[in-house]
Order: C-alpha cells, then sequence, then structure tokens
C-alpha cells in the first residue's frame, strides 16, 4: 500500500515540476519566429517620441532588450533592432514614470497595456488606444506578466 502511495505522490509532485519546467523552458525552446512589420504611411505620420531599450539590470543575464522604439500618435513602433531574451507572457507597457529600473513598481503604476510581444526580436507594431494622453508616459518597457518582471525599459524622448 506504501508503495502505491509513494507512486501517487511522485507522479504529482512529477507532473508539477514539470509543467512548470515547461512554461520556463518553452520559450527558450519555441521562440515565435522574428516580426518585420512596417508602419504604414510613415511619411506622413508625426513623429511623437523615440527612446533606446537597455539592459535594465547587466547582473541578470535572461532578462535583457535592446533596440530602437519609436512612438506616433496612434501607434507604438518596435524597431528592427528590437531583441529581448526569451520568456513567457511579455507585454509592452507605456509607464508613467521617466527612469524605470528593476525596483520601480510597474504593477502599481497607472500604465496602458497595448498587447502581449509578438516576438522576442523584430520590428513590430502595437496600436495606442485613442484618448491616450502619450505625454504623461515617459517609457516604455516590456513586462513579463507571468512573474511580474521587468525585461526592459525604453526612457522617452520627445519631439517638439
Amino acid at each position: 500500500m506504501k508503495i502505491v502511495l509513494y507512486i501517487v505522490i511522485g507522479l504529482i509532485v512529477g507532473s508539477i515540476g514539470g509543467f512548470g519546467a515547461g512554461i520556463i523552458a518553452f520559450p527558450y525552446l519555441f521562440p515565435p519566429p522574428p516580426v518585420n512589420e512596417q508602419v504604414a504611411d510613415k511619411e506622413t505620420k508625426q513623429v511623437v517620441a523615440t527612446g533606446q531599450f537597455i539592459h535594465a539590470d547587466p547582473s541578470d543575464p535572461v532578462h535583457f532588450g535592446e533596440g530602437g522604439v519609436t512612438i506616433y500618435k496612434d501607434l507604438l513602433h518596435l524597431e528592427a533592432n528590437f531583441k529581448v531574451g526569451p520568456g513567457p507572457k511579455y507585454h509592452v507597457y507605456l509607464v508613467p514614470d521617466g527612469n524605470i529600473t528593476p525596483d520601480t513598481d510597474v504593477q502599481n503604476t497607472m500604465y496602458v497595456d497595448l498587447g502581449r510581444l509578438k516576438a522576442f526580436e523584430g520590428s513590430q507594431n502595437y496600436p495606442i488606444p485613442e484618448g491616450v494622453n502619450l505625454s504623461k508616459y515617459q517609457s516604455t518597457v516590456v513586462w513579463c506578466e507571468q512573474f511580474n518582471v521587468l525585461i526592459s525599459p525604453a526612457t522617452l524622448d520627445f519631439k517638439n
């Protein structure tokens, strides 16, 4: 009877552990392909702000980002040189704070969630909802919603 109990406990613990490892390993083993989205009517759109994603915590080799971001009145565009380390459930946020660090409490700010990251590299477009006052958002970040972790911030430089 004890052996059956040990087997059942082992199966439960193994299943939970395997599932957890799978969630963490899946993005590394099967990353989405890079995207190459273009900005429609780029010549007629006015650039509101630009920025560069940075590696917020150099001591953390897993959570990093690099590349440019361009903000238009109705669109956030990650440039072709955009790249982040893979992980689960990444989202793109507009954040009111200007100097985002790993200690910034992003989850408790009035951020705007523009959607789930489409790929870990390449140019991508995210529509900005109508009525968002962009001057109130000093940064954009890639945020891991699964673990509430900052992946990479970009401080925005507003154009006049």
